[in-house]
């Protein structure tokens, strides 16, 4: 028999179809699946069970009980690694625009086809109330991630298939931000007392905008931006962590928006920090930090920010049109 490896994606997974790992005619056996997912929606994912055809057969033989069950995990995937499954990458759980990737050795246990195989996976999940149409939130909706995915398996004979990985640009994950870095607001007028430079990290193509105040006291910083069009975004912020770094509070023109946010990490890392679920209207707004203090065990009140970033949300949350006139200063909501 021949070694085979086969490449899929779909940006968005498609509407009413399970999505598609590997679909050959002929005799051999599965060995293994790798699946990377982007999520598009907030909350869990990975409802969704696998669902395997041997030889034809018109309903599923092989059905199991979830994605994170196929992985050999349970309650969510996290981080892990074994001979014969694990997650290699995982980075925040239940965000929009989160990524997993995740993979299963058959090894021990080849899945065996004599005329032909279809390894499928639904992609259904939680989802946020704004994406279901009766504006309830439960575990069993059809979701419209990203998924990509690599089938290995071995077959005799000639090859039936004639899928081929797509071109690079092609594979390559859509853009979903808007970005407004902040290291353009680096002058005087957009913080409080303390130095601010624009430092380089390995992990910010363009750097980011670095603020060391000397005490929490009128420690703060400010991004102003501007909406144009009044459509479904998420706010977020992508920041940097480290050992000397303080807690802060963000709000936006003036409305606080969440909890603390500590920035202390013995190692210095990035992470994105989601706040608000919203339909901005055209105009200007201000995205302000104040220094609320430092964890104990931080040796400063310093801050690290990449970006603001205005994320899109799937188009349904315009098709089902459920909050578009809720005011965000009165009720601000981060779905999760």
């Amino acid at each position: 028999p021949y070694f085979y490896a086969q490449y899929r994606q779909e940006y968005p997974a498609e509407h009413g179809k399970d999505y598609v790992i590997l679909d050959t005619q002929g005799k051999g056996h599965y060995v293994g699946t790798v699946l990377s997912v982007r999520t598009r929606s907030p909350s869990w994912f990975g409802e969704g069970d696998e669902k395997i055809y041997i030889d034809g057969e018109p309903k599923a033989s092989i059905w199991g009980t979830g994605t994170e069950d196929y992985f050999l995990s349970a309650w969510g995937l996290k981080t892990t690694s074994t001979p014969f499954f694990g997650v290699p990458y995982f980075d925040q759980w239940g965000i929009v625009g989160g990524h997993t990737s995740a993979y299963r050795w058959h090894i021990a246990d080849p899945i065996v086809f004599e005329k032909g195989i279809k390894v499928t996976f639904e992609h259904f999940g939680w989802i946020s109330p704004d994406e279901n149409p009766q504006f309830k939130t439960h575990s069993w909706n059809e979701r419209e991630d990203d998924y990509s995915s690599v089938a290995f398996w071995y077959q005799t004979g000639t090859p039936t298939f004639t899928a081929r990985a797509p071109h690079a640009r092609e594979r390559a994950l859509p853009n979903l931000d808007r970005i407004i870095l902040a290291k353009d607001f680096a002058a005087e007028q957009y913080h409080g007392p303390g130095e601010v430079v624009v430092q380089d990290l390995d992990f910010y193509p363009d750097g980011h905008l670095f603020y060391k105040p000397e005490q929490a006291q009128n420690a703060w910083v400010e991004i102003p931006f501007e909406v144009q069009k009044k459509e479904p975004k998420r706010l977020l912020l992508v920041m940097t962590r480290a050992p000397d770094y303080g807690r802060y509070q963000a709000s936006l023109n003036g409305v606080k928006l969440g909890g603390v946010i500590d920035l202390y990490s013995p190692d210095l890392s990035t992470w994105e920090y989601h706040l608000l679920d919203f339909w901005p209207e055209p105009g200007k707004y201000t995205l302000r930090l104040d220094c609320v203090g430092k964890a104990p065990v931080s040796s400063g009140h310093y801050l690290g920010i990449e970006s603001v970033r205005l994320r899109q949300r799937r188009p349904r949350v315009v098709q089902y049109n459920h909050v578009p006139t809720e005011d965000w200063r009165t009720k601000p909501t981060l779905y999760e």
